[in-house]
């Protein structure tokens, strides 16, 4: 019976190509992989080139999270718009404004943890 749950898990899984690359990628030190922490206390593990910039770690996180969704089923449509205007990503306390800064010009390394932050209204 048990010889049976991995091939189904398998079954399960279809690893896409831009996943193997990235794992390649992470190997080779040319990416890295950035601990989301979210709203709900999970954190979301996600790959990126190691001189990405934010908007590169947003469309990381949606393809994370649309992969993993259509894997298990469940609500498959969010709405990226909303959630970025209804939350941040921040690191060390500061917020990730610029979707065009560099994350290592916010000090982000390798397995560092980047928490979504909701936003104070105004």
């Amino acid at each position: 019976m048990a010889a049976e749950e991995p091939a189904e898990e398998l079954a399960h899984a279809e690893v896409t190509a831009e996943e193997i690359g990235s794992q390649v990628a992470l190997e080779y030190g040319q990416a890295m992989t950035v601990r989301v922490c979210k709203a709900d206390g999970e954190t979301v593990p996600v790959v990126v080139v190691q001189n990405a910039s934010v908007l590169e770690l947003k469309k990381a996180l949606r393809r994370h999270i649309q992969l993993r969704q259509a894997r298990q089923g469940g609500v498959q449509h969010l709405s990226w718009k909303y959630i970025w205007r209804t939350y941040h990503l921040t690191y060390a306390g500061e917020k990730l404004a610029d979707d065009r800064k560099k994350l290592r010009e916010y000090g982000i390394r390798n397995r560092d943890e980047v928490s979504f932050i909701k936003k104070l209204r105004k």
